[in-house]
């Protein structure tokens, strides 16, 4: 008979870190594929408002691509159970600060330096994704360590 914590035990991986066998590459194939996302959706976005409203693109593509990488990332790499408002709370909290780096950077770059907006960002969107790999492992997504607790035999 199977003890009852077994029924706490965490599902088994997303189906892309079964394939890619490592947290980190299932990460990284999913940021990736967000990230040129985010980056597709900047370029629709300041094509539709022009380059002068480059950090309006970059609000209205991370508001966007936020949504997009929980989704990901949730199902694809931690296949976690339960507590879907609190994850996505603090997947939001890292990407703002992902998002705030990437406006600072983006106003340094095309404001100050006066590189033009579109490869300004696509340096910058992989300079906050590193950043954001950390964050999302350790906070969005962690659970206990020890929600599964094996019995003791003395």
């Amino acid at each position: 008979m199977s003890d009852s914590t077994e029924l706490d035990a965490s599902p088994p991986p997303g189906l892309l870190l079964r394939l890619a066998r490592t947290q980190s590459i299932a990460f990284a194939v999913v940021g990736c594929v967000n990230t040129a996302i985010g980056f597709l959706l900047f370029v629709a976005w300041v094509t539709i408002l022009g380059d002068h409203l480059y950090l309006w693109s970059v609000a209205c593509a991370y508001s966007m691509s936020v949504v997009i990488a929980f989704v990901l990332h949730r199902t694809l790499v931690f296949k976690v159970r339960g507590h879907v408002l609190r994850d996505f709370i603090a997947f939001v909290g890292i990407n703002a600060f992902g998002f705030g780096l990437n406006i600072v950077l983006m106003a340094l770059a095309v404001g100050i330096l006066g590189f033009p907006p579109i490869p300004s960002q696509f340096v910058v969107m992989g300079i906050v994704a590193v950043s954001s790999f950390f964050g999302h492992r350790h906070i969005s997504f962690r659970r206990p360590s020890s929600v599964v607790v094996s019995p003791t035999r003395e």
